[in-house]
């Protein structure tokens, strides 16, 4: 049976993950969007299951103690977390999932599931990254040179994902990307048991003296 295979893309603020996360979805059948589970309300307009799926904390806690995360944190007073059995089963359809995560949770999911693949998107440059987040109009000049040394400790775990993507012009960025996920689907790993059933299923073929 098909098995789905997880792609988790992460890459400093800026750097366009999040946009290309959602060309890679544009008319895709086969892959979907991980939904994370957060204790924090929802917001005006969100809708459960499908921006978040929001529990109470008690609900949260007593999946870590079950390991019903791939990865999870806590940020301030709220939890969110990425649920190990809904991306399981979600591959298991034959799906492929597709993650948008930090460093830190990316790393989690390394050792939850090694079998993820794990792609890097980074700024063609520091100068191109600062004036991305500056036309953002969002952030202070302190804030903005947080954002940047932030940066710069996320482009040190690059080393650590399989994949490296510079997004300067975003067309050719996802291109790439989507060259990624076609390139982990023609792997002989990735289906070798159903390749040589379907040979073996066609041993009529094969003449007999």
């Amino acid at each position: 049976m098909y098995l789905g295979r997880l792609f988790v893309l992460s890459g400093p603020s800026g750097a366009g993950k999040g946009t290309i996360c959602k060309e890679l979805l544009k008319n895709s059948e086969r892959m979907v969007l991980s939904i994370s589970m957060t204790t924090r309300s929802p917001r005006e307009g969100e809708v459960d299951g499908i921006n978040y799926h929001f529990v109470t904390k008690e609900q949260f806690e007593e999946n870590i103690k079950e390991d019903g995360f791939l990865e999870y944190a806590q940020v301030f007073e709220n939890y969110y977390g990425t649920p190990k059995q809904l991306v399981i089963d979600t591959l298991k359809s034959g799906k492929d999932v597709l993650l948008e995560i930090d460093t830190q949770g990316a790393m989690q999911i390394k050792k939850a599931y090694p079998d993820a693949i794990f792609i890097f998107i980074l700024p063609p440059s520091m100068k191109e990254l600062r004036r991305r987040i500056t036309n953002r109009g969002t952030e202070d000049a302190s804030t903005m040179e947080l954002r940047l040394r932030e940066a710069l400790t996320e482009i040190e775990y690059v080393e650590k994902y399989d994949y490296a993507v510079v997004n300067d012009q975003l067309i050719v960025a996802v291109d790439r990307v989507k060259t990624i996920v076609r390139a982990e689907h023609l792997k002989v790993a990735e289906g070798i048991k159903d390749i040589i059933n379907r040979y073996k299923e066609d041993e009529n073929a094969i003449p007999i003296d």
